[in-house]
């Protein structure tokens, strides 16, 4: 029988429910067991709960067949629980490092209490902790063993379900259970504190209680935050019960909490909408007159608000002075941005074009902060030309990147007069990074993130720990730009795992269709591959090897990491080596003498990256994201990391490349340029293993890839059908033939790959 059984309810949590777990499953407690109760969520939680059962035995997944809430979630995991303790785990909170043995040394020295409480820290998205208000109180209760009517002050301790464990025959012999709605934890906690004999108190962090942003059910406003008067008013119905007449003075107090609880929920915008505040505050004093104790007196500090709900007088309105206050703040924030706006005439332009009409048949396109028609925005929008020939496309683009704008394509520079007539009343904004901070987001319009890369490193709100990547980034800003968003575009669970977690906001959308860049390497065929090589040069029978280095956020300026004419010397007139520099740095020199040398073709200013991922034999990589467009493909890919530690602690990353574990790693690696021209003359590149360990993270990261991204993301936005078009299985796909295979000429070195076709994107 294990000790400590976590029962961790999961629905609408999948960018936490990793972090969660893992936190459990790392303490220092051999006799655990966790249940993960997937309440039918429509993410992924149900599949990483599968995962994490699969290989640890300690881990039992269990699924709902259809949402029954968080309540009943936690119920479901009670009823299986078999461990001394029962721990109900949020699945978007955390344990502290090493916390669970501290609360197994307590229980033993007070001899298995019924209940006991712990301290916990609210954890924020900007990176900091805040210390409970419990922890004085939790501290003065010492090592006493004591019932909640020798020590009433503690029912003021913080009423959520992860601030505590209880004992499990405890818990069953009375029958608790969780009550269906919002404020389910409120009643149980009360119930069990005023039942337990036996309750005692650690004044030790366990419990990392997460402040999410956005899509926790207490920040959902509306009607469903009026459940609370029915939570209490059970709790008082049990207080009435039979043989609870030694209960009664703890009456005043209980009503004081259940009070302040309606308060707060009246005042806080997030829960109560402005629109409901009338019709709860009169169920509030409704429910204040059924249930005052007599003599009762109102906290000093609460006084006033008591007595206007008692009375009904217009403690609406000073009761809203908390949203007031913060919309007033907006309205002064907004007061200097018009300032600073109407300096500049163009603007001032855009806030004239902002009162004009939507229009309904134009869509504004950008990519890679203006740098031309490109990747993901650039395929959406050749398929809306298709697929919705009513709605105009208009590309913005800088200045200098003009000449790259294919013929017939619209083209806008920014920040002219015509830009900002386009970005106020173009309908649909689609972009792969973000659009400006004053770009405003009208009622009517529809913001698309099609995001230009799967993540393997740190991302959005994630950076805020490495300062060499985030230089000076206002994440304030960051998440106001998120908020505009409508979808988000995701090309694999992982990237729906992060971009719920470190974007978050309640405005957005996941459009879990692939990369629609990436349609072309299921698309393409033999003539396709044919013609993209010949553009390039490439002869039959050499083997084209693309090296797509990323930047590096601790250098400036692009650095090698390859002494490349070294490189291409040695591995000798059967390979040619394609070199594409990350697009933020300008032509380097160095390459452009290798080039006109010929050791190398220099592809930094090719057009389309995917028309380079198509010609190509195999890929050389460092910590790019094309690795998991290339990997569609299913050509080699070679992993070259020689500075990968340095890279990890600068720009952090989500897991470790360099494993060797399938499903992390996509290929064979090198650290040195002997190893790397060892790769590829001893046929490391695309050997058994190689070719195995690229099949394990295709089955990772290539699963909604299927070719039809584009239109199924045109079909969603333009044209508002979300009729699901059905995905292509992973095994069922055809990805562009490999070049070698087209003229059946054996590679230089190593056996050939045995594998169909699919690709990638950017560097």
């Amino acid at each position: 029988m294990p000790r400590f059984t976590v029962i961790v309810p999961a629905h609408k949590v999948q960018g936490y429910l990793r972090a969660c777990l893992d936190s459990v499953l790392s303490q220092p407690v051999a006799d655990l067991e966790v249940i993960v109760v997937d309440d039918r969520s429509p993410d992924h939680c149900g599949r990483i709960a599968d995962e994490y059962a699969a290989r640890d035995p300690r881990v039992v997944a269990v699924h709902h067949e259809r949402n029954l809430g968080v309540g009943r979630a936690r119920n479901t995991g009670a009823e299986r629980a078999t461990g001394d303790y029962l721990f109900f785990l949020d699945g978007d909170d955390t344990l502290a490092p090493g916390s669970l043995a501290v609360v197994e040394r307590r229980l033993r020295q007070d001899g298995d209490p019924d209940i006991l409480y712990f301290d916990h820290v609210r954890t924020y998205w900007w990176d900091t902790a805040e210390k409970s208000r419990s922890r004085d109180l939790l501290a003065s209760a010492g090592t006493e063993v004591f019932r909640i009517t020798e020590r009433p002050e503690f029912l003021r301790l913080f009423a959520i379900t992860s601030n505590r464990v209880y004992r499990r025959d405890f818990y069953r012999e009375h029958g608790f259970a969780f009550s269906d709605g919002v404020y389910e934890d409120a009643l149980v906690s009360y119930r069990t504190m005023l039942t337990a004999r036996r309750i005692s108190c650690l004044d030790h962090v366990v419990l990392e209680y997460r402040q999410r942003r956005s899509g926790a059910s207490t920040r959902s406003p509306g009607r469903n935050h009026f459940v609370i008067f029915d939570q209490y008013t059970r709790l008082f119905e049990f207080l009435d019960g039979e043989g609870r007449e030694h209960l009664a003075p703890l009456r005043p107090m209980l009503f004081e909490r259940a009070v302040s609880h309606f308060l707060f929920c009246l005042g806080n915008p997030d829960r109560i909408p402005a629109r409901l505040r009338r019709e709860f505050f009169r169920l509030a004093r409704l429910w204040y007159g059924t249930y005052l104790p007599e003599g009762f007196q109102a906290p000093p500090e609460q006084a006033a608000a008591y007595r206007r709900l008692a009375r009904g007088g217009h403690a609406l309105l000073r009761l809203s002075g908390l949203s007031a206050r913060g919309r007033g703040g907006l309205v002064r924030r907004g007061r200097r941005l018009r300032r600073r706006l109407a300096q500049h005439a163009k603007v001032a332009l855009y806030a004239y074009h902002r009162r004009r009409p939507l229009d309904p048949h134009l869509a504004v396109y950008s990519a890679y902060w203006d740098r031309g028609v490109s990747c993901n925005p650039a395929a959406i929008y050749w398929k809306a030309r298709e697929l919705a020939p009513g709605v105009r496309g208009v590309w913005v683009v800088r200045k200098a990147d003009l000449d790259r704008v294919p013929p017939g394509v619209d083209a806008v520079v920014p920040r002219t007069r015509r830009y900002w007539r386009l970005m106020a009343r173009a309908t649909y904004l689609i972009s792969n990074v973000n659009f400006p901070n004053e770009v405003v987001k009208r009622p009517g319009t529809v913001h698309l993130q099609t995001h230009h890369g799967t993540p393997l490193k740190k991302m959005g709100i994630d950076q805020q720990r490495y300062p060499a990547s985030a230089r000076g980034m206002s994440f304030r800003k960051l998440l106001a730009r998120v908020d505009r968003w409508d979808f988000s575009v995701s090309s694999n669970p992982h990237s729906s795992e992060v971009w719920e977690r470190v974007y978050p906001s309640s405005s957005w959308q996941h459009l879990e269709t692939g990369y629609p860049r990436n349609d072309v390497f299921l698309t393409a065929g033999a003539a396709e591959v044919t013609a993209a090589r010949a553009t390039l040069g490439i002869a039959d029978g050499r083997t084209a090897i693309l090296y797509a280095p990323t930047t590096r956020d601790y250098r400036k300026d692009w650095v090698p990491r390859l002494d490349l004419g070294r490189v291409c010397r040695a591995l000798g007139e059967d390979f040619v080596v394609m070199t594409r520099v990350h697009y933020f740095h300008g032509e380097d020199p160095a390459l452009r003498a290798l080039h006109e040398e010929g050791l190398l073709i220099d592809v930094s200013r090719h057009p389309s990256v995917e028309q380079l991922c198509l010609a190509a034999d195999a890929l050389v990589t460092d910590y790019s994201s094309i690795m998991f467009d290339y990997a569609l493909l299913d050509r080699p890919i070679v992993v070259h990391a020689d500075d990968w530690p340095a890279y990890r602690a600068s720009r952090g990353v989500y897991f470790d490349l360099l494993s060797g574990t399938p499903g992390d790693t996509p290929g064979a690696v090198s650290t040195s340029d002997d190893e790397l021209v060892r790769v590829f003359r001893e046929g490391a590149f695309d050997d058994e293993r190689a070719r195995a360990l690229r099949a394990a993270f295709r089955r990772r990261f290539c699963g909604f890839d299927d070719g039809r991204a584009a239109e199924r993301v045109v079909r969603r936005v333009l044209l508002g059908d979300d009729s699901p078009l059905p995905m292509v299985p992973l095994d069922a796909r055809t990805p562009a033939p490999a070049p070698a295979r087209l003229h059946s000429v054996p590679r230089p070195a190593g056996p050939p790959s045995g594998a169909p076709r699919e690709a990638a994107s950017r560097p």
